[in-house]
């Protein structure tokens, strides 16, 4: 499972994670878990409706939550390597920059669903994830919320003994220590 603050390069990586397996002759799938985020801000600017934090984060919660059961069951079900790109837990971490509290069923629900997964945190400075979501031009994250959403990430990799690995390096570098870190 890989984790990390937007423009840490999750996707880039879990990709290149699989196409590597995949040409070793190992099967391999990347389960990516999203929250809808940009689908809902780009609906609520184009209906002009700004929608209160609580009720966008319900909607995030919900379609995350929903991707998560998919990915757990499609994971089940194959042979393999599989890479699971975010999870429940990158809800958390939305929850605490918005400054929203966790709740008790999200935890809860993120704590099951993360057995038995390696997990891998993604780090990366806040500045150059910013540039990173910058250039790629879908969406933007203010340096406050990336460096508080950094700081939980590493909070979290800390107190649960997940493995943190320098995302600045190039994507076959990262891939590499990814590797190494969970024993691929």
């Amino acid at each position: 499972m890989l984790l990390g603050i937007d423009g840490a390069g999750k996707t880039t990586t879990a990709e290149a994670l699989a196409a590597a397996a995949r040409e070793s002759g190992r099967p391999a799938i990347v389960l990516r878990n999203r929250s809808g985020r940009r689908w809902l801000a780009r609906v609520s600017a184009r209906c002009q409706l700004e929608l209160p934090v609580r009720w966008a984060d319900r909607v995030e919660t919900g379609v995350r939550t929903v991707n998560v059961a998919v990915s757990r069951v499609r994971a089940y079900r194959r042979a393999g390597l599989v890479i699971l790109d975010r999870h429940l837990v990158c809800q958390l971490v939305l929850r605490q920059g918005r400054g929203l509290p966790p709740g008790r069923v999200l935890p809860w629900l993120a704590a099951r669903s993360i057995r038995p997964y390696a997990v891998v945190v993604l780090d990366i400075p806040a500045p150059i994830a910013q540039q990173r979501i910058l250039r790629r031009g879908e969406d933007h994250e203010s340096l406050d919320y990336l460096r508080t959403a950094r700081t939980a990430y590493l909070e979290l990799a800390r107190a649960k003994g997940w493995s943190v690995v320098d995302a600045t390096a190039t994507t076959e570098v990262l891939a590499a220590r990814i590797a190494a870190a969970v024993d691929l």
